[in-house]
């Protein structure tokens, strides 16, 4: 059965498929990235888990894998092929096109940002596939954005396009890895939220799950610091809708995971911002987790089809 492989590299988890040509997924597997023991064991560990998953699909599916697609942090040079930098997993200008292309017996090669190539199943087959424009927004440890345009992910003139989570929202708010101070991911991701909620609640553990459950039981001070995040999110994705105009605007990662204790405040921030703009729709994302995974394997359909019709 035709299929291919599908790799999305995580901190701290990989998740990967083998996708057919209708996008089912006809095999799934996770395993941990391991990024404790350096960068270059992280990358062997994803050359040997496209191996494996090659080697299953030879021996269950009757075939190898046709092309390989693989989503990975950080900054990516997706049209040559190399994993610029991921500050979490420690990697610098790794040629992951041509070393997964070498381990996999010469089969096509494409590289994906996680978040660009999660927004692109996103867009396609899950909550935005009836919107020719749509952002995506994941609200994880930070925050970035996937621009869709017509069933394909803007990249940008450099592969920049979509760093919702250094706008600027408060000039003199906390200081942010980028170098800048007060920019959207300090204040409204899962990591903000988590610390910020840790701080008030004098709970060195605590995180962003348990202040959406403590805003739900009605505790005054996760309400607080719950409002203080919309309000930042709000701003932020006011000013990203002012500049792109979509549709849609799916927002995920794990602070969606609250529900409607967060769409519900968000959808009256975002509209009480707005003065002539055009309100779009605000969905949950629709794919989880597997968002990147189905991505990837979207991305290396893609690069077969591109390579046919050449």
């Amino acid at each position: 059965m035709k299929h291919v492989i599908a790799l999305d590299v995580g901190g701290t988890g990989m998740k990967a498929a083998l996708v057919g040509a209708d996008g089912t997924l006809l095999y799934e597997a996770r395993r941990a990235t391991g990024r404790e023991r350096g960068p270059d064991a992280v990358v062997e560990s994803v050359l040997a888990f496209a191996a494996d998953l090659r080697a299953y699909g030879q021996e269950h599916l009757g075939e190898s894998a046709l092309a390989a697609g693989v989503a990975v942090p950080g900054i990516v040079d997706a049209e040559n092929g190399i994993a610029v930098y991921a500050a979490n997993l420690g990697w610098r200008d790794v040629p992951m096109r041509r070393l997964l292309g070498e381990r996999l017996g010469g089969v096509p090669v494409a590289l994906g940002h996680d978040v660009r190539t999660g927004g692109l199943a996103e867009g396609r087959i899950g909550a935005g596939k009836d919107a020719d424009r749509f952002l995506f927004v994941p609200l994880g440890t930070g925050i970035a954005g996937a621009i869709g345009i017509a069933g394909t992910i803007e990249a940008g003139a450099h592969g920049y396009a979509g760093e919702i989570g250094h706008i600027v929202i408060r000039p003199d708010g906390p200081d942010c890895p980028c170098g800048q101070r007060g920019c959207l991911e300090t204040l409204a991701s899962a990591g903000a939220v988590s610390r910020a909620w840790a701080a008030a609640s004098g709970d060195p553990e605590a995180d962003a799950a348990d202040c959406a459950k403590a805003v739900e039981s009605g505790d005054p001070k996760a309400v607080a610091v719950w409002l203080n995040a919309v309000d930042a999110l709000a701003a932020g994705l006011v000013t990203a809708l002012t500049l792109l105009d979509p549709r849609t605007l799916i927002i995920g990662g794990g602070l969606a995971e609250a529900g409607e204790t967060l769409f519900t405040p968000l959808r009256a921030a975002v509209e009480e911002r707005v003065t002539f703009q055009k309100l779009p729709h605000i969905a949950p994302a629709a794919l989880g987790d597997t968002a990147g995974c189905l991505g990837a394997g979207l991305l290396a359909w893609d690069l077969l089809s591109t390579e046919v019709s050449a």
